[in-house]
């Protein structure tokens, strides 16, 4: 999975000295390594497909069984995760910061837990569908403002760039200066974005998705 821009961990308590995760790789990042996509933690993704792409079925009765799963993945080691979100033309978007508190085998033992449900439901417990447009809007406003404080080659997102709900996009390293995320101008305009990446993570979040 390629590395991408994390804008939106620009949590309300950054400071300029805890930047660990302020644009941390998304398959390593610090203190919280992905899960979204990767091998193992997707029951029902089939021959290379998401299964959380839009795929027509936004009923009733698909919701009541991704709560069913979701509700299998909280009493079997992920109490924390929220029920995925589901759109009308049958996109999900998962939790996928829950299951980031998980080692490996605990993933493993809760995706053979309720892997019945999860096939069931038709989604990957940790993989996204693509972001919607108000997402890809605000992170295109991260990307203008970092571009304006610094960061010349930060890109826009599209509709193919890798987001986490609640977190947002992530950097490239060929994004970043030599000395990466430790660079003093990457720190500086963290600080002078914070407000538009901070709004980013606001309308990624599970809870604005229906609506992005």
């Amino acid at each position: 999975m390629p590395v991408r821009r994390l804008v939106a961990v620009m949590a309300a308590a950054l400071s300029l000295g805890t930047l660990a995760t302020a644009c941390s790789d998304k398959p390593e990042s610090p203190g919280v390594p992905t899960l979204g996509g990767s091998a193992g933690t997707n029951a029902s993704a089939g021959a290379g497909g998401n299964p959380n792409a839009a795929n027509g079925d936004g009923s009733a009765e698909r919701r009541t069984k991704l709560h069913a799963a979701a509700q299998c993945i909280r009493e079997n080691g992920a109490p924390n995760y929220q029920d995925p979100v589901l759109t009308a033309d049958g996109r999900v978007y998962t939790d996928e910061v829950a299951l980031r508190e998980l080692d490996e085998p605990e993933r493993e033992a809760l995706q053979t837990a309720c892997a019945e449900l999860i096939r069931a439901a038709n989604f990957g417990m940790a993989d996204q569908a693509p972001p919607p447009p108000a997402v890809i809007r605000a992170g295109v406003k991260s990307a203008e403002c970092l571009r304006a404080h610094g960061l010349p080659n930060v890109k826009d997102p599209t509709a193919s760039s890798s987001f986490i709900p609640g977190k947002g996009f992530g950097l490239n390293p060929d994004e970043l200066p030599a000395d990466g995320k430790a660079d003093p101008t990457v720190q500086r305009a963290l600080t002078e974005c914070r407000s538009i990446l901070d709004e980013e993570q606001r309308v990624s979040s599970l809870g604005n998705l229906t609506n992005a």
